[in-house]
């Protein structure tokens, strides 16, 4: 929602306001673009949301490798570096770009990463539902009413707290399992605007 153009349409008077020296040549437009920038990068704290899930499956490759002993930790700068390659088309120039970035490894949270992607992946499918159901969603969202997203959020998800795995939740909530179509095509949707791809 907040990386939405309807968002934007709404905030973006706040925005210039906040930041009149760089904002007032500005058009929503551009803004719009500059905020979905899509760029491959060695930081993955500062990845768009097209290139992050890509240094998640480079992590959780890695990590598999390291605890099913086809990887040594010797070898991690080296395989960092080629799955960059692979994945993103750059090579970090040092290790503090590349393989030394998170600390999630050194304070021992392997099997971690996976989580951020999954939670995008619920997101879109959790979205969807929600806009089948409120058709009006992205007319709220222009006008800044965020009244009937909290709620429907509130009833659908929040009021159950742990009580059901995510599994469970999305199956309940959607009525499908957790489907990674939905990520797909919110991605290439909204990026082939962005970008004008056929």
């Amino acid at each position: 929602i907040a990386q939405s153009k309807s968002f934007f349409f709404f905030f973006f008077k706040d925005f210039r306001e906040t930041f009149p020296d760089n904002l007032r040549a500005v058009s929503l437009e551009e803004f719009y673009r500059a905020i979905n920038n899509c760029t491959p990068g060695f930081i993955r704290v500062e990845a768009d949301e097209v290139t992050y899930p890509l240094h998640v499956i480079l992590r959780y490759e890695i990590e598999r490798g390291l605890f099913d002993d086809t990887l040594s930790v010797d070898d991690l700068p080296g395989i960092w570096n080629e799955s960059m390659q692979k994945y993103l088309g750059i090579t970090p120039p040092t290790d503090t770009l590349g393989v030394l970035q998170d600390s999630h490894w050194s304070g021992g949270a392997f099997g971690y990463f996976p989580s951020y992607t999954l939670g995008a992946l619920y997101a879109c499918q959790f979205y969807q539902k929600l806009v089948q159901e409120q058709p009006d969603t992205e007319k709220n969202i222009a006008l800044g009413n965020f009244t009937p997203i909290k709620q429907w959020l509130n009833e659908k998800i929040h009021c159950h707290g742990k009580l059901y795995s995510p599994q469970e939740l999305i199956k309940n909530v959607t009525g499908a399992h957790l489907n990674p179509d939905y990520f797909i095509t919110y991605l290439k949707t909204k990026y082939s605007e962005i970008y004008q791809l056929s």
